[in-house]
């Protein structure tokens, strides 16, 4: 599973904006590393800079220096929709005669591929393949004057999970889907105010944390203040995976902290699935609070049985045949001394398509574990995800296909527990009634007819309002 993207927005006179947003960007680079990006605006002309890469690779003082301005977003992007290229990094920079605007996006638009072949056809220009350019496109074609209501008449056709940082010339604006599918949160900083996808970012730069933006809640901030608007949605659908992996430890979603959420699922597991063993360990970074957990409500001793390489996957030059067929030894490294002759307990977030998870079994047993017994934080995946979430195909997912046993026996485990639905509820703390749930369940928040693939809009072809007058339009 890989991680949604960050966003980060903020209207502050009289401070280095782009350089503030550089390092709020820092704080969110776990949600996405294949670009960066940040736009600026000095309230006459939007400047746009992005990368592929991360935050440190992108950025040097000389493009952050160009990047004047009162006003900015940035984004960091893992692709849910679109390939992995350059032209498609964010922020987006539109430029036409009803208005100037750039925009990052966080999250997954179900109907992209309808809305764009009918703007298509109705002359708008496309010169990436993601769905975040089709929400800029719906938001410019509508008639209404106002960039509000451009943005709420974009709100009700949309379809899907959406957090938006838009900026014109002279305004900043913070949009959630009606469901909050993705996280969002306004903080306050000495000459202003921020929009950012995880609260952790807020205490990088100095910033307080105010409120989250709601579910269907438009935030607009000028030089007049700060104004909101909301449209209503149906249910709220917030993904439980920002509990279970997404989010940092440090951030609060709901009023309720990520990290002792994460514990609580450990210790619900520990009573879920009980098992002689001598030592716990969590796989590093996302299970380490839970690993804890595990330990503490099991009274077995917590041991770091695995040190991440933190830096796998994170650069552009390919491993060769023999490097890659080491596979997961590029990213974890047993201790073999610590570990040799125990029987590990070993808590993860989550199993997905059950190709990692083998080899990490494989890897601490050929550094001596006497016996493994796996314990995940997430209930069996048996559904896609259509939400923002770049997960796998049902035929992909493990759990779509093979009972808890047969899974155990193929990851080469000694035991498997998988965390109940009921205690991951229990674990967050908040009420069910809030959370998709849809990758457990097939519980869908809106109606999911058919599975658009991540790289769906590369096909379609893409072309500028000089071609109207070709096709006779």
């Amino acid at each position: 599973m890989h991680e949604s993207c960050g966003i980060f927005g903020v209207y502050a006179p009289g401070t280095d904006v782009a350089r503030l947003t550089f390092f709020a960007l820092y704080a969110l680079q776990h949600r996405g590393q294949e670009s960066a990006g940040i736009a600026t605006t000095d309230g006459n002309k939007i400047r746009v800079y992005t990368g592929i890469g991360l935050v440190s690779q992108v950025f040097a003082e000389d493009e952050l220096s160009r990047l004047s301005g009162h006003i900015a977003i940035g984004h960091n992007r893992y692709s849910t929709t679109g390939s992995s290229r350059a032209i498609n990094a964010q922020p987006i920079l539109l430029e036409t005669d009803s208005g100037n605007m750039a925009i990052g996006h966080n999250g997954n638009i179900v109907n992209a591929k309808f809305l764009r072949d009918e703007l298509y056809r109705l002359g708008y220009d496309f010169q990436t393949t993601t769905d975040s350019e089709v929400i800029s496109n719906l938001i410019l074609s509508s008639s209404e004057e106002d960039w509000v209501d451009k943005i709420k008449y974009a709100m009700h056709r949309l379809q899907g999970a959406y957090s938006l940082v838009i900026i014109t010339e002279n305004k900043l604006f913070g949009v959630r889907d009606p469901m909050g599918v993705r996280p969002l949160c306004l903080g306050a900083i000495d000459s202003g105010w921020v929009i950012v996808s995880e609260s952790c970012a807020l205490d990088h730069i100095g910033a307080t944390f105010i409120r989250e933006i709601e579910p269907g809640e438009i935030v607009v901030i000028d030089n007049s203040g700060i104004k909101s608007f909301k449209e209503e949605g149906e249910r709220e659908a917030l993904c439980i995976f920002e509990y279970i992996y997404f989010a940092r430890p440090d951030s609060l979603i709901q009023g309720r902290l990520i990290y002792p959420a994460r514990q609580a699922m450990g210790k619900r597991l520990a009573q879920e699935y009980p098992v002689l063993a001598d030592m716990v360990m969590g796989v590093p970074d996302s299970a380490t609070a839970a690993g804890l957990g595990y330990s503490e409500a099991s009274a077995i001793p917590y041991c770091e049985g695995l040190l991440k390489n933190r830096y796998v996957g994170r650069t552009f030059i390919e491993p060769d045949q023999r490097l890659r067929e080491l596979g997961v030894k590029l990213k974890f490294n047993p201790l073999a001394e610590v570990i040799k002759g125990k029987r590990l307990i070993v808590v993860d977030d989550s199993i997905v398509r059950g190709t990692t998870t083998p080899r990490v079994v494989s890897l601490l047993k050929n550094a001596g574990a006497r016996e493994v017994h796996l314990r995940i934080c997430a209930p069996p995946i048996h559904y896609p995800c259509f939400f923002g979430v770049d997960m796998a195909t049902r035929w992909e997912l493990i759990a779509a296909h093979k009972s808890v046993a047969e899974i155990r026996d193929y990851l080469g485990a000694d035991s498997l527990g998988y965390l109940s639905l009921e205690g991951l509820i229990q674990s967050v703390a908040l009420p069910k009634e809030i959370f998709c749930l849809a990758c457990f369940t097939g519980d869908y928040p809106i109606p999911v007819q058919l599975e658009m693939d991540k790289l769906a809009l590369e096909a379609m072809p893409a072309f500028s309002f000089d071609d109207l007058e070709r096709r006779g339009k």
